[in-house]
């Protein structure tokens, strides 16, 4: 018996990922593969939309990566300075939090906003000092900025 080609819509262990086209049996594509809507036939028509698709994807990343090359040379050299009250031992009273960075990332003149969930910050920052805090723009992008705490009088 001959294998059908199909292209699966969703993962599916040990066969592959979505947008692979791959041959099976013919009963596996009829009772399994298509009824639970984790494939569909691979006719030329559908073969021809999925290159569309990949084409689109592919086109998305590129312009992202792009803009964010483009606003990560925009945060070059960008240093923000916090004036913080702090105790003994240069403790804070009180933190400087991820959310802290993003709002004065926006008084910097950037022509975008920086999302404070972009701010690479682990934990907060409780102590005078010099921090380099990436910012995560894209999966390969990470700028990172200089963030001074001092003591204010």
């Amino acid at each position: 018996m001959k294998n059908v080609k199909v292209i699966l819509r969703e993962s599916v262990p040990s066969l592959g990922e979505p947008g692979a086209v791959v041959a099976v049996k013919p009963g596996y594509a009829r009772n399994y593969l298509l009824p639970r809507g984790l494939a569909y036939e691979a006719t030329a028509a559908n073969l021809r939309h999925l290159e569309d698709e990949k084409k689109a994807v592919e086109a998305r990343a590129r312009r992202d990566f792009l803009e964010a090359r483009r606003r990560a040379s925009k945060m070059e050299g960008v240093s923000l300075t916090f004036h913080a009250r702090a105790g003994e031992e240069s403790k804070l009273f009180g933190s400087i939090t991820s959310a802290d960075i993003a709002d004065r990332l926006k008084e910097q003149g950037l022509d975008f906003e920086v999302d404070r969930r972009w701010v690479d910050l682990p934990d907060p920052i409780k102590a005078l000092g010099v921090y380099t805090v990436p910012i995560r723009l894209h999966a390969d992008v990470r700028p990172e900025i200089k963030v001074w705490v001092i003591k204010s009088d």
